[in-house]
């Protein structure tokens, strides 16, 4: 996919049809019209199928013999760089920075709690702290 094609993507995949491309991508299998207009709380399946009908145009789904709608390809666009998605999870990536600093906080201060550097025990635990802040603060914002 060229750069042009990937920021009329970019520019395309926002709103409703965002959530129905995210929609797509957490069921991992071909749905119909009016199973995502009833998921998503759509007024009408013209709704579901205009914005389907963009990620076709797209090339980001193709329709199946029965006419349902599948994932053609996956696109990272957006605000979907500050997610990962792990078993139909869908996770703020700096969760795992927060994870891995405090992990690494709680080894250092089990493993030298009688001899603890105050600098090095603020640096972790601080660390930590601000990436939970931004993890939180990304899934606040999520798209889905």
């Amino acid at each position: 996919m060229s750069q042009s094609e990937r920021d009329k993507v970019d520019y395309e995949l926002r709103g409703k049809t965002l959530k129905v491309y995210l929609y797509l991508l957490r069921y991992g299998r071909a749905a119909g019209v009016r199973e995502i207009q009833k998921e998503l709380g759509f007024s009408s399946p013209s709704v579901a199928f205009h914005h389907l009908d963009k990620l076709l145009g797209l090339g980001v789904v193709e329709k199946d013999q029965y006419d349902r709608y599948v994932l053609a390809m996956k696109v990272d666009t957006g605000i979907l760089h500050s997610f990962v998605s792990i078993a139909g999870l869908t996770l703020p990536r700096l969760g795992f920075y927060a994870a891995f600093f405090t992990t690494i906080s709680a080894a250092y201060f089990v493993l030298n709690r009688g001899s603890l550097d105050l600098y090095a025990l603020i640096g972790t635990a601080g660390g930590a702290g601000v990436f939970w802040y931004e993890a939180w603060r990304v899934w606040r914002r999520k798209p889905f």
